[in-house]
């Protein structure tokens, strides 16, 4: 599940908001058409500087087999259309399984301070001192997610850093129709994965749909993608 918020949620990019603004989602996430969660985030920016909370929930048919829930918070700083992340707090539970991480930044240089539980000896990761520019998941899902210009949505890059594991998430240019508008994009896993991970996926495409929200901005009302167990769906409320 937290794989699937991080190859779905990440995908568009935004303009800072003005002072003092903040906003909040919530998608349905289903997979092969059945739900199995909901994914929110309530964020805002105040004098260039930002701070965001999500949440990932397992839910529907997928209670039935276990129960998931991923807790995160970010703050930050905000230049122009640049994100740079201070602090990163994560907890999730995945029903078998509690950890945490928490990562704060000197430079733009990732320092992980907690790890739980720790990494097992020889199971990998990359070294966080080399991932200078990246950001974490909920800064990226914040970045990604928020209403838009129409001449700011999309074409997009985003270098992601776990505290373990690094990705990249890019998306194409807006494609406008009589339907509306859409991006196609990929999440990409590049380093820090296991060998098995590597052996069985590691490109994940998936399309945005875009509708206006008022003020000549563009919201994402959907997002499409290959996962791991099928088609996923997440359908904004």
């Amino acid at each position: 599940m937290r794989s699937l918020l991080l190859a779905s949620a990440l995908a568009l990019s935004s303009p800072v908001l003005p002072a003092n603004a903040g906003e909040s989602a919530t998608y349905d996430l289903s997979i092969r058409g059945l739900r199995v969660g909901t994914v929110s985030y309530s964020g805002e920016i105040t004098d260039g500087r930002y701070s965001v909370t999500g949440q990932l929930q397992s839910g529907g048919v997928f209670d039935w087999v276990k129960h998931i829930r991923y807790d995160a918070s970010s703050t930050g700083l905000v230049r122009g259309d640049r994100f740079t992340p201070q602090r990163y707090v994560e907890a999730a539970d995945t029903g078998k399984r509690q950890s945490e991480a928490v990562m704060e930044y000197r430079n733009g240089v990732p320092q992980v301070k907690v790890y739980n539980p720790p990494r097992e000896p020889g199971s990998g990761g990359l070294d966080p001192a080399k991932q200078v520019g990246t950001v974490d998941p909920l800064t990226a899902m914040f970045a990604a997610l928020r209403d838009v210009p129409a001449a700011d949505a999309c074409d997009l890059t985003l270098q992601l850093f776990d505290g373990k594991r690094r990705s990249l998430v890019t998306i194409g240019p807006l494609t406008a129709s009589a339907e509306g508008a859409t991006c196609a994009g990929e999440y990409r896993r590049v380093a820090g994965f296991s060998d098995s991970d590597m052996a069985e996926k590691t490109r994940f495409p998936f399309t945005l749909a875009l509708e206006q929200a008022g003020d000549g901005k563009l919201q994402v009302s959907e997002i499409t993608m290959d996962t791991l167990y099928g088609k996923g769906r997440m359908k904004r409320r």
